[in-house]
């Protein structure tokens, strides 16, 4: 009788990593250093070891924008990164928008404009707001609808949330163009 020989399988990928890695950022403008295991996604880091709240999970799957948060002052869904992706990174989550006693222009908005029913999008709406003008390329309310299409409000309060980041950013001063193709050639 024929034996045959069966080679060890190779360790599974998870086996070869270490259980916990220290991740070392800035969180809502306070340096952070964590022990995070490798496959924690960054929204799972914020909410259940970080107490961040305001970040809503939704979906899950990068699909309704609860999740936004701001990487470097871009916006990024929370719950398709690692966290470990963002070492040294900037991350702001809706906590970290007031300053001082003073909200956020874009918070302030959303009141003035009734721009949420139920709150759930709401730190999603905002943050994705924020690096919308960050980003420098919505002007007026057609841009922001399809500029801000990833977040969903199931309340329906599109009109007001529109509204709200329309008001602010007319409030903007006007950019420099050439500051800006200045920074572009910069990257």
């Amino acid at each position: 009788m024929d034996q045959a020989v069966v080679s060890p399988r190779p360790a599974p990928a998870a086996a070869l990593l270490p259980p916990t890695q220290t991740l070392r950022f800035v969180l809502n403008g306070h340096p952070t250093q964590v022990e995070v295991a490798p496959w924690t996604t960054l929204l799972d880091l914020l909410r259940e070891d970080l107490r961040q709240s305001g970040t809503k999970k939704g979906c899950d799957h990068g699909q309704c924008g609860a999740c936004t948060v701001l990487v470097d002052g871009r916006r990024i869904n929370s719950c398709l990164t690692l966290a470990l992706m963002h070492e040294g990174a900037d991350v702001a989550t809706v906590e970290g928008l007031a300053k001082e006693d003073a909200l956020h222009p874009l918070q302030q908005a959303f009141i003035d404009h009734d721009a949420f029913q139920c709150g759930y999008c709401t730190p999603g709406q905002i943050c994705s707001a924020v690096g919308l003008m960050n980003e420098g390329h919505a002007h007026d309310a057609e841009d922001v609808r399809e500029q801000m299409s990833g977040n969903v409000c199931r309340c329906g309060a599109y009109a007001g949330i529109v509204s709200a980041v329309v008001q602010v950013i007319r409030q903007q001063p006007a950019a420099d163009p050439g500051a800006a193709n200045a920074q572009e050639s910069a990257r």
